[in-house]
């Protein structure tokens, strides 16, 4: 593909207009449309609005299952099997302790989640307390995912302080119906236009790897620019033993990247954060997620796993990037690479593995 190709995905990107889905099924699909020139498009808007800043995100699982939902590709859908660890809403002591983890750790914010359709008057009333605690203790923004709610919980929410109300639409509306029965794609919108009536950035996103096809990536990320949402967090879908939806679909690690890109010029001026998965599905060439995405999760995900946090601060210095957060994650890392210094050697049962032990 010549090099006028990419750079007009670039100058389309910055003058705001939108790409053609021809042209966005050709971005996932056409092997002529090469990876690194694409990746060097993408993070010429990224830089644009980014610079070369990375944001760091640190989830809470605040309240892990008794959810009355069936979402097919979670652990904690009524309909799973999987083995987790259950528990109701954390105590507030505990919220606070993690938030104050999460600030000391470099987080710019702090996402918490609760399991559940949606919160009642009451449990939105404790939210809100919470918020105000968190927000007067650290200067770290707060991110909120609560499942489905109305103008006057949003109203209440912002009204504590919630930086941002997160609501992942997750796949397109026709695709919906294959993995979730309990809530429609609909559902899920209202509560994004609720937040945004009341004046509350909104975090939405996309789990891809569902079975999904290419047009239902691109019909969500227009979806998103439509709604001009602050944030997308870009999830590769995790396989977890005992959810409805088992098998990840074809999710290589130039193609997780050529979604990245997809959703930076759709929504140039958004947050896009490589979000779960990462490790996963990217493996190698994690690091590379860096040019299109501009903030990630660390410490893992709800019930998954992730990198330890000075491996990750690690892959951002290493690449160029600079951390968006207080001065106590560079103050982590550099003690992490005193620790770390010294190379260590090979002892004798790695170099002699087929010596015999000695009597």
């Amino acid at each position: 593909m010549r090099t006028t190709f990419y750079h007009k995905l670039t100058s389309t990107s910055l003058k705001g207009e939108q790409l053609s889905d021809a042209c966005c099924e050709q971005l996932l699909s056409a092997s002529e449309v090469e990876l690194l020139p694409l990746l060097d498009a993408a993070y010429q808007v990224r830089k644009t609005y980014f610079q070369n800043e990375v944001q760091l995100h640190v989830l809470n699982n605040a309240q892990n299952g008794y959810c009355p939902e069936d979402c097919y590709y979670c652990a904690q859908a009524n309909s799973a099997t999987t083995d987790i660890e259950t528990y109701p809403l954390k105590p507030e002591a505990e919220i606070l302790a993690e938030a104050e983890h999460a600030y000391e750790s470099g987080a710019y914010r702090y996402c918490i989640v609760m399991s559940g359709r949606g919160p009642t008057p009451k449990r939105v009333a404790h939210l809100a307390h919470l918020i105000q605690a968190v927000k007067a203790r650290y200067p770290i923004e707060v991110c909120l995912s609560v499942g489905l709610i109305d103008e006057d919980a949003a109203r209440t929410l912002k009204a504590a302080g919630l930086d941002r109300l997160n609501h992942n639409l997750n796949t397109s509306e026709s695709h919906y119906p294959k993995i979730c029965s309990t809530h429609t794609y609909q559902d899920r919108m209202e509560t994004l236009k609720s937040a945004q009536a009341v004046g509350l950035a909104c975090c939405s996103g996309v789990i891809v790897g569902m079975g999904e096809e290419n047009t239902d990536l691109i019909r969500v990320a227009k979806a998103l620019r439509r709604l001009a949402v602050a944030s997308i967090p870009v999830n590769f879908f995790l396989p977890i033993s005992g959810t409805q939806l088992v098998e990840a679909h074809s999710l290589t690690p130039d193609y997780c990247l050529r979604v990245l890109c997809l959703y930076r010029f759709l929504n140039p001026q958004a947050e896009i954060r490589v979000a779960a998965g990462r490790e996963y599905h990217l493996r190698n060439m994690e690091v590379m997620a860096l040019y299109p995405a501009n903030s990630l999760f660390m410490e893992g995900y709800l019930n998954a796993t992730g990198s330890a946090t000075s491996r990750t601060l690690q892959m951002i210095q290493d690449a160029g990037f600079t951390v968006k957060t207080n001065v106590e994650a560079v103050e982590q890392l550099k003690q992490e690479k005193a620790k770390n210094g010294n190379v260590p050697l090979k002892e004798l049962k790695v170099l002699r593995p087929r010596m015999e032990p000695t009597p």
